[in-house]
């Protein structure tokens, strides 16, 4: 075709743009024309611009071009042997988007409707032949400025979700993103499933180990949970030290959201065996954790102030998620009944436990999860072994724990039986069902091993005069102590 260009004097007299910042890559123009003259030109042109320029004689290698090397724009003709400019626009829209690779059609046909076709079909903008080349110039800086804005905001996007996605869910960071209103201050009530988890004895375990042990038990143990509860489209709230808060219904609410919570626990416990491996192969303590589950209406949304706000969620449900997760034993799941009325039928359940809870004027009643049938097929794993009777009452004191607090004087007592995670202790001093103990047992020669195991008095059904516990931190020379005791052959042993 007949070069179309201005004539190449014009190229003195457009005035040169302000020098480009040295450290930045030049931007790369692929010029697409069958013309020789024409490449040659706006290569010269653009050049001087300090861009640099690759050229193309027709449409399949402009297509080839950019299929080698990124490039930043492209100025196509549109009459062109082979493939028409409109053609090889189509192509590149299957691929890239208008922000992701601008097109300025260069054309010798001016109607309204070529204009308004190459629109339509992605181009960014449209010139006409024969080029003002400041008035192209011009508009591929315009065109190269939105690319670069939009290519620096999308860094900056990434950088969000990567960097906050480790504190919140990707479905939180997407909306936070997503609307303008999303970092707003304020909450909206709604029905969510609340999850709660976290280690039984880890107070007295921390307190035993080195910072850095502490950390890498807490690591596993968070990250495993962690990976669970996304794969469950849970969306975790926060970490409080040992324990987790997570949310299904919020941001976005699913029918299945109960189920899911539960199903998600259960998964949890799972999961606690391959991170009881991991603790043994870094030399660390196995670990046991507790997960309730309860669903009701609270406040969700962004809470806190201008210059510090979390997402998360406020109400009493919240309070009761937490008061029932305190109830929990290692390796069991517990939910509430209005997790269980949402759920549906899916749950099996062990027997109905009824408590006081502050702030609720009824008593509360909680289920043992046992396994969901249907869509998940998950049961809980075995928690409580057969009790093996000792040889001999094993001496112990004992004294009634809240938190790291004690309540009580020392008790004398007696282990009768034991497995690897409970025991049965005969006393004239009963606590009550949920307490926390800590106990020392006692040597042959009536001297106190110096650790300490902690436990939780269960309601399990024990002798008269006697209560069963289930430890929740029990030292490896306390269970050895424990084996040797047991009246049981070798391949019985407490694990």
């Amino acid at each position: 075709m007949t070069p179309a260009l201005a004539d190449t004097e014009r190229l003195a007299t457009v005035t040169p743009p302000a020098s480009e910042d040295p450290g930045r890559a030049k931007p790369v123009i692929l010029v697409v024309d069958d013309v020789d003259e024409n490449r040659e030109i706006l290569s010269c042109f653009l050049e001087a611009k300090g861009y640099e320029v690759l050229e193309a004689p027709d449409g399949e290698s402009a297509l080839g071009v950019v299929e080698s090397r990124p490039i930043d724009l492209i100025i196509l003709d549109e009459m062109m042997p082979g493939l028409s400019g409109s053609q090889v626009l189509e192509r590149l829209r299957q691929r890239f988007e208008r922000n992701r690779l601008p097109v300025i059609m260069a054309t010798a046909k001016d109607g309204p409707e070529d204009v308004v076709r190459a629109l339509a079909l992605g181009a960014n903008d449209y010139v006409v032949k024969p080029m003002d080349l400041a008035v192209l110039l011009a508009r591929t800086e315009t065109q190269l400025s939105v690319k670069r804005l939009t290519d620096e905001l999308e860094l900056k996007n990434d950088f969000i979700r990567s960097a906050f996605g480790r504190y919140l869910s990707h479905e939180v960071v997407a909306s936070l993103l997503a609307r303008p209103e999303g970092l707003q201050l304020g909450g909206t009530q709604k029905t969510v499933s609340l999850l709660m988890c976290d280690l039984r004895g880890f107070s007295a375990l921390a307190a035993e180990l080195e910072p850095p042990q502490v950390v890498r038990l807490l690591n596993n143990y968070l990250g495993a949970m962690a990976d669970v509860i996304a794969r469950f489209q849970g969306t975790i709230d926060e970490f409080i030290g040992d324990a987790i808060l997570a949310l299904f219904g919020a941001p976005e609410s699913r029918a299945d959201d109960a189920q899911r919570a539960v199903a998600c626990a259960v998964a949890m416990q799972t999961a606690m065996a391959s991170v009881n491996e991991q603790n043994r192969r870094d030399g660390l303590p196995e670990v046991q954790m507790g997960v309730a589950v309860n669903t009701g209406e609270v406040i969700v949304g962004n809470i806190g102030s201008h210059r510090r706000t979390k997402y998360g969620v406020v109400g009493a449900h919240v309070n009761l998620t937490s008061r029932i997760e305190s109830f929990t034993l290692g390796g069991q799941v517990l939910v509430s009944e209005g997790t269980l009325q949402a759920a549906g039928g899916s749950l099996k359940v062990g027997e109905r436990l009824s408590f006081r809870a502050k702030g609720f004027a009824l008593p509360v009643n909680v289920y043992e999860v046992k396994g969901l049938s249907g869509r998940w097929r998950l049961d809980v794993p075995e928690r409580v072994r057969a009790l093996l009777p000792l040889r001999a009452p094993l001496p112990v004191r004992f004294q009634m724990l809240h938190g790291p607090r004690v309540l009580s004087e020392v008790a004398e007592g007696e282990i009768l039986r034991a497995s690897s995670n409970s025991a049965e202790l005969r006393s004239a001093t009963v606590p009550p069902a949920h307490s926390e103990v800590k106990l020392r047992m006692l040597g042959p020669d009536g001297r106190e091993f110096p650790a300490d195991a902690y436990a939780k008095v269960t309601a399990d059904e024990a002798t008269p005069g006697a209560f069963v516990v289930a430890f929740t931190a029990l030292p490896a020379e306390l269970k050895a102590l424990l084996n040797a005791a047991v009246v049981a052959p070798p391949d019985r042993r407490l694990p």
